[in-house]
C-alpha cells in the first residue's frame, strides 16, 4: 500500500546520525555501531518506508485499535534504534546473608553455586546475542535487542527465586537494581 493512499495517522521517527534502517517485506531492519537488529511488523493495514533521515509509519484508518498498534510499532523501532547505538544495559545485584553464594559465567551457560547452602548449581543458558559480566557482586546484562537483554535478566532473577519463602526474610538471591538505564528500588 502506497503512502499517498493512507488517509489515517503517520508517525515519523528521526534515524540518529551513523545509523542505517533498511525494509525487507515487513521486516525492518536496523544497523548501528554497537550492531544489528531486526524485527517483523506484521499488519496489512500500515506502510513503512524510509524517506532521506526519517522512518515514515502510516495507518490506513484512525480506529483504536490501528492506533494502539502504531504507536507500539513506533515505541519497537525507537528501542532497535536505541539498541542499534548505545546498547541495553541491565545490572543485577547478587545478595547473599546467610550462605555466599557464587554467580559464574562459563561460555554460554551462567550458574549460582551454593545458593542457600544448596550443592547442586542452579544454572541456565545464556541466549545469543546477550553477553553477560560478573564483576564481584554485580552482574551486567548487555544486548542490542531490549526483549533478549530483559529477558536474560528475568531469567537470572527467576534463577534465584525460592518459592515458600518470604522474600522480606530470606533475602539471599539476583536482583536486578537497573533497567536499561532507570534504578529500580
Amino acid at each position: 500500500m502506497a503512502q499517498e493512499q493512507l488517509s489515517g495517522l503517520t508517525a515519523l521517527i528521526p534515524l540518529p546520525q551513523g545509523v542505517e534502517a533498511k525494509i525487507d517485506g515487513s521486516t525492518i531492519i536496523i544497523k548501528g555501531r554497537k550492531g544489528e537488529s531486526a524485527r517483523k511488523l506484521p499488519g496489512k493495514l500500515f506502510s513503512i518506508a524510509i524517506h532521506g533521515g526519517n522512518i515514515t509509519l502510516a495507518t490506513a484508518k484512525d480506529t483504536k485499535r490501528e492506533k494502539k498498534m502504531l504507536w507500539t510499532y513506533d515505541a519497537h523501532i525507537r528501542n532497535m534504534i536505541k539498541g542499534a547505538t548505545a546498547g541495553h544495559l541491565y545490572r543485577l545485584k547478587v545478595c547473599s546473608g546467610h550462605f555466599p553464594m557464587t554467580a559464574v559465567v562459563t561460555g554460554k551457560k551462567f550458574s549460582v553455586k551454593n545458593l542457600l547452602g544448596e550443592k547442586v548449581p542452579r544454572e541456565f543458558m545464556i541466549r545469543d546475542g546477550v553477553q553477560v559480566k560478573v564483576e564481584g557482586d554485580i552482574i551486567t546484562v548487555e544486548s542490542v535487542q531490549k526483549e533478549l537483554a530483559g529477558q536474560c535478566a528475568a531469567s537470572i532473577e527467576i534463577l534465584t527465586r525460592r518459592s515458600g519463602f518470604d522474600r522480606r526474610v530470606f533475602q539471599d538471591g539476583i536482583y536486578i537494581i537497573e533497567k536499561d538505564g532507570k534504578e529500580i528500588r
